[in-house]
């Protein structure tokens, strides 16, 4: 099977599965997502050890599902908003677990587990309400908003790929990531403000104004994001972060760009009042 071909049906799949698992069923969802946030949290702390860092790999990482599970239960009230502050008591005893460890050199490699929780779990946990979020009046399950979103990253990946590999001269950053140019993010830019006047059009919860917010927010954060994640491969000697999906790298080559954005469109969705 050729390279292309392997990207290509590698691609579809990933596809049919970030769909069919955002939009089923608010459980399917938590499943999904949960899962993801794990393999991703994990793949980020095994990436980080081939620097020669000991993160704590299985506490962050079980820790990041278990925020991401409450914060699910917060946003669908099967628990009380209260809840909604668990990142506090759970960052504490990563300290702790930290400070009991045989690892030595406790501060560097507390920092590096609480950056993965803080990088990987907290955007994870932030789409759950996203997902839940306050549109016609009412707070219930309406996936189309994080559906949106995936069009905007997707539109804007492939479109920037594209544009920039046919015409792209002036890189951006070209120490970090070489294969971004300025050619290339103008073109995905205005293909990604295009998809999310047709996301305003196909969902319809939001207005037009707010799409193309929120598609410049994901251009912005999504392009600061995927340069954050080549620097640390840089800074760790490897071309993908894992092998998972063949043609695509690994989950963290895939949610670099979201695990940035998230928050940013978060924060816009509660000063537009959809949170």
């Amino acid at each position: 099977m050729s390279d292309l071909l392997k990207r290509s049906v590698t691609g579809i799949i990933f596809i049919l599965v970030m769909l069919g698992g955002t939009i089923l069923h608010p459980f399917v969802f938590a499943v999904l997502f949960a899962a993801l946030l794990f393999f991703t949290q994990f793949e980020f702390y095994s990436l980080v050890e081939k620097a020669g860092l000991k993160p704590a790999k299985w506490a962050g990482t079980i820790s990041g599902v278990l925020l991401f599970l409450t914060e699910f239960g917060v946003a669908t009230g099967f628990l009380p908003r209260q809840f909604g502050f668990a990142f506090i008591p759970v960052i504490i005893f990563l300290f702790l677990n930290e400070l009991f460890s045989s690892n030595d050199k406790i501060l560097r490699n507390n920092s590096i587990t609480l950056l993965g929780f803080v990088y990987v779990a907290m955007p994870f946990s932030l789409i759950n309400f996203i997902v839940h979020s306050s549109v016609e009046g009412q707070n219930k399950f309406y996936p189309w908003i994080l559906v949106g979103i995936f069009f905007i990253i997707w539109v804007y990946d492939s479109v920037a790929y594209l544009a920039g590999s046919a015409f792209g001269k002036h890189k951006i950053y070209e120490k970090i990531s070489p294969g971004k140019s300025w050619e290339g993010l103008i073109a995905g830019a205005v293909f990604a403000v295009i998809m999310g006047i047709v996301n305003a059009v196909l969902f319809q919860a939001l207005s037009m104004v707010s799409w193309i917010v929120i598609a410049l927010l994901t251009v912005i954060f999504g392009t600061l994001g995927d340069f954050f994640e080549s620097k640390i491969k840089r800074e760790t000697g490897v071309k993908d972060s894992g092998n998972i999906m063949p043609g695509h790298g690994g989950f963290l080559d895939r949610f670099d760009s979201l695990l940035f954005a998230i928050p940013a469109i978060f924060i816009w969705l509660i000063f537009s009042g959809n949170i």
